[in-house]
């Protein structure tokens, strides 16, 4: 049994389960190292206090299973079975309280399992999980240092795309081409390249407006790989960048430096917001920074913990979040600068090295 699993297992003891039914996918693989899409099939891993963990995946993906899952007790079921029969095999009828993620079962779903396993009482172990998850192992800081790497590398090459006249949906194409070239799995969330006045929207969705002089650019892009996701965004000028525009880049820079330098083992999640926050208020652009600090990234680009300033939660070495400040002005334009973070030591390092410092790109 793996760390996790043990780790798993010690929990589920505290918590007074008796059991647990693991079947988000990637609880799944971050469990047991078997990783898949099952689309509409039954996949979970069946914890029972005091047995062996037993992973129940359709017959189609038995032999990957057996092949990558470090549980060895593996069951399969074909397209005409019942999984929640099986289930009820294997829990039996005496099962007082059963954990399960609520966030992952439909209505459906947790009707057909409650009818088929007798359980007293079915407890959510949706936030154990998260909490497991955000204390990053070495293992899975390589693989998130490895996607960093990666996705710096396609912004590198992606810039020597911008040109006048190209459009925001066309560097998209490029740069999307550029991960499964460089070896990424795909993107981890719908890149976005935004220009001109289209920089002002945090959540912009690119399209046909081409790129001319005088506008500034943003990049906000991501890859899986091995698992893993990074997530990155760098605004870049082109051409010209007026002073009212200089002032804005350099606000975001300083807060992004100070929300880095607030991340610390001890410290609330909280404060990282609240530090960066603080520089852009002060720079008087506050109403323009409208969403939090960051987020929680690994197996997922959002996950736990959410940064913003009324979150009292403390940090702990091995978590790995964003921070990412940003000003967005009507009618001028916004820059965000987005760094991931791991914490670690004293303090913390960066896991993106991309430079920051303000880039004017010539077309």
């Amino acid at each position: 049994m793996n760390e996790a699993l043990k780790r798993l297992e010690r929990e589920m003891t505290a918590e007074g389960l008796d059991a647990l039914l693991v079947t988000d996918p990637k609880h799944v693989y971050y469990l047991t190292g078997f990783a898949s899409n099952p689309h509409e099939r039954f996949l979970g891993l069946l914890l029972i206090r005091g047995e062996e963990p037993v992973l129940v995946v359709p017959a189609l993906d038995a032999e990957s299973a057996h092949a990558s899952s470090s549980v060895s007790s593996i069951v399969t079921h074909s397209d005409t079975d019942d999984p929640y029969t099986l289930l009820k095999e294997r829990f039996g009828p005496s099962l007082r309280k059963l954990g399960i993620e609520k966030e992952h079962f439909s209505v459906a779903s947790f009707e057909l399992l409650s009818s088929a396993v007798q359980a007293e009482g079915f407890a959510d172990i949706g936030p154990l999980l998260r909490r497991m998850r955000a204390i990053k192992s070495p293992e899975e800081i390589a693989r998130m240092e490895h996607a960093a790497k990666l996705v710096e590398e396609v912004l590198s090459q992606g810039l020597a795309h911008v040109r006048e006249g190209v459009s925001e949906i066309e560097l998209v194409a490029e740069l999307e081409y550029l991960m499964k070239k460089l070896g990424a799995s795909g993107p981890s969330f719908d890149t976005m390249v935004l220009s001109g006045p289209n920089t002002a929207l945090p959540h912009g969705v690119p399209g046909s407006r081409q790129i001319t002089a005088g506008d500034l650019l943003m990049f906000d892009l991501g890859v899986f790989a091995d698992g893993y996701a990074s997530d990155i965004t760098r605004t870049f000028a082109v051409e010209r960048a007026d002073s009212e525009l200089v002032r804005i880049y350099d606000t975001v820079l300083a807060a992004n430096e100070a929300g880095i330098a607030a991340a610390k083992a001890g410290a609330s999640y909280g404060s990282v917001d609240l530090a960066a926050r603080t520089v852009i208020d002060k720079a008087g652009y506050g109403s323009y920074f409208v969403h939090r600090v960051g987020h929680g990234l690994g197996m997922d680009t959002h996950e736990y913990p959410s940064l913003h300033g009324l979150n009292t939660d403390i940090m702990e070495s091995g978590n790995v979040f964003t921070v990412e400040p940003g000003i967005y002005v009507p009618g001028i334009g916004g820059v965000r600068i987005e760094d991931e973070v791991l914490v670690e030591g004293g303090g913390a390092r960066t896991l993106t090295r991309f430079p920051k410092g303000l880039t004017v790109l010539t077309l």
